[in-house]
């Protein structure tokens, strides 16, 4: 492996996804209130410009034990505040040289680190939380800032909280437990614009009750005090899974339009409910830009982009190479990559709906024309499926690929050693393995040891 580096963008956020569960309040976190203590927005890349902070939404149990706080957080009190910084962002205490540090560890590999840093030779940070302390767990928002727009999220999720605080049904937290309410999911562009979807458990309601539940939110967020967060559209779904699809539950559109949209890289970008989109924009930025430089992609060659999302990275690399195949399991995203395309004036782009390992052994054989090409695969946390991995490594017009991981270990492991093993006839893996060439950390998860990984192979 030639090695790793790291880049940092500070580029100003756009366009962000926040989740609010349910019975949020108004808190601030310990750094809140007071200058952030030396922190940095972590992300690859350069060209820097702006401040940003990201926050994954988790829960913790009461009691855990606070890392020992350094000397320049001033007083601690072991709050919820702070309990909830532990768990959702672990290396919040840290310098932004200690941050790096397990991340470095964790690649055993020599790096390299750029950050952008203020008047005060500190890195630049900003964060905006939104949490609670309730029977034991704690709920916070998900939440990137918008430059000009702090409050938003705020805003949309108070508002929230006052529906269902005179809503006659319960809140669902636990499904065994019953209740109705589950959670709030917001969208923003770097327009103002901003998506609500409520998530509704039905229990056992009638399709009248559903439809008075319906017009009772509605009513409060377009006519009621919810009205001041002036939403863009509000969505609602029944659903009585964890994480249900649009396929498997339909989004109903309460009120207003049914898409936001957002510029990265210089496209228009269609983004619907269901359809994934990086929260971090200007970090997805850097993270699009270095899968095009590591690609090599030119006119002679097919970019075939597996588990494509919105399409972004095909899309940003279109004017480069002959085609584009982009294949995504989710419908409305493979929908938004269409449109996007077309309002953009990009001809030379086809998007398949349905799984990777289905489409892609058959799109692959009507490509057998010698035509060289460069792969790009970015799939969930679970990794490829096997089939996936067989059609690649026996497809010799793949002379590239480019991995992007939001999770290394794993599965991402086994697809990594598929991919580069010698032929194994038992598991059908009968092409010339590829080599690792190049491995680049992306830190779209300030303050946690969590980053992208995106891997560069060639054969």
């Amino acid at each position: 492996m030639a090695g790793i580096k790291r880049r940092v963008p500070m580029h100003s956020p756009r366009c962000f996804l926040s989740r609010a569960d349910i019975f949020s309040k108004p808190g601030l976190l310990p750094w809140c209130g007071r200058k952030p203590p030396g922190w940095s927005q972590l992300f690859l890349g350069s060209a820097c410009k702006g401040n940003f902070t990201h926050v994954i939404a988790k829960k913790c149990q009461r009691g855990q034990k606070s890392q020992k706080k350094p000397s320049h957080l001033g007083p601690l009190d072991g709050s919820w505040q702070e309990r909830l910084a532990d768990v959702v962002t672990p290396l919040w205490r840290l310098s932004y040289e200690e941050q790096l540090k397990p991340v470095i560890d964790g690649y055993r590999n020599k790096s390299t680190f750029s950050v952008n840093r203020g008047p005060d030779g500190n890195p630049k940070t900003v964060g905006y939380y939104l949490g609670t302390w309730r029977d034991g767990n704690i709920v916070c928002v998900r939440s990137n800032q918008l430059k000009n727009m702090p409050e938003k999220h705020n805003q949309v999720a108070q508002y929230y909280e006052v529906f269902l605080r005179q809503s006659p049904l319960e809140p669902c937290l636990l499904f065994h437990e019953g209740g109705y309410w589950r959670e709030l999911t917001v969208r923003t562009n770097s327009q103002g614009h901003t998506m609500a979807i409520i998530t509704f458990h039905p229990q056992k309601l009638m399709q009248e009750e559903l439809c008075v539940q319906k017009e009772t939110v509605k009513e409060f967020f377009t006519k009621g005090p919810g009205a001041v967060c002036d939403l863009t559209s509000l969505y609602f779904q029944e659903s009585t899974m964890t994480r249900c699809s649009h396929q498997q539950s339909p989004y109903q559109l309460l009120f207003g339009e049914p898409h936001i949209f957002e510029d990265l890289l210089g496209l228009k970008i269609r983004i619907s409910p269901d359809a994934f989109f990086q929260i971090n924009t200007s970090g997805a930025e850097m993270l699009y830009q270095t899968v095009g430089e590591l690609s090599g992609v030119n006119s002679n060659t097919i970019l075939l982009d597996i588990c494509c999302g919105t399409g972004v990275i095909g899309l940003s690399l279109a004017q480069y190479t002959s085609q584009v195949l982009g294949i995504e399991l989710v419908e409305q995203a493979v929908e938004d990559a269409r449109w996007t395309a077309a309002f953009n004036g990009i001809t030379n782009c086809e998007f398949h709906t349905g799984r990777a390992e289905k489409i892609l052994p058959q799109l692959l054989k009507s490509k057998e024309d010698g035509q060289l090409i460069v792969a790009v695969v970015n799939p969930a946390r679970a990794g490829l499926h096997h089939r996936v991995i067989q059609a690649i490594r026996n497809c010799r017009a793949i002379r590239t690929l480019v991995f992007v991981s939001c999770k290394p270990q794993g599965e991402t492991t086994r697809n990594v050693i598929e991919l580069c093993c010698p032929p194994n006839s038992a598991k059908k893996l009968l092409g010339e393995p590829f080599v690792l060439r190049q491995a680049v950390p992306v830190d779209l998860f300030p303050h946690t040891p969590h980053c992208e990984l995106v891997l560069l192979f060639t054969r």
